[in-house]
């Protein structure tokens, strides 16, 4: 990655958006680089999707629980893993190292679901034990890691 590349991924982070024409007002890279630029992101993996952000609370999935898993398992997590991940609410999850096996992220409609949703938890027999953090409030929830970083620092760190 260069320079160029790392304004248009910041930008995209920034806007929301890749679309070429709202790309180029922001960065000054012409329209025919951007387009070029993006297919070579996507080639190399680095840009997944052209899906659009949904604003959970909006669509009625307001409920944020952070539920720490403690399991005993044999085999690699990721067998594991997929039990986890098939638990409806499920958005995020993630293979932790030290007293907690993996913390899982869910998105629920309400505060009663939660109970359905540790349940499906302790239904699966290697989960040895939860606990679970209700959000009162989500400060940050940002889908785009380039959109909290300074423009300088992600072109020192990222370009090669």
């Amino acid at each position: 990655m260069d320079e160029r590349d790392v304004r248009l991924l910041k930008a995209i982070s920034d806007l929301g958006t890749g679309s070429p024409e709202r790309l180029h007002e922001e960065t000054d890279i012409p329209v025919s680089t951007i387009h070029y630029r993006l297919n070579n992101l996507r080639e190399d993996g680095v840009i997944e999707n052209d899906l659009y952000d949904l604003d959970h609370e909006a669509l009625g999935l307001g409920v944020t629980v952070i539920v720490e898993v403690l399991a005993d398992y044999e085999g690699p997590y990721e067998e594991f893993a997929e039990e986890l991940l098939a638990v409806e609410g499920v958005t995020e999850a993630f293979f932790t190292m030290g007293e907690t096996d993996f913390v899982v992220l869910a998105r629920l409609s309400s505060s009663d679901t939660v109970e359905r949703l540790i349940s499906d938890f302790e239904a699966i027999p290697e989960v040895e034990r939860t606990n679970s953090t209700f959000t009162i409030s989500t400060l940050r929830d940002e889908p785009r890691a380039p959109a909290t970083y300074d423009l300088d620092t992600l072109i020192e760190e990222l370009t090669d």
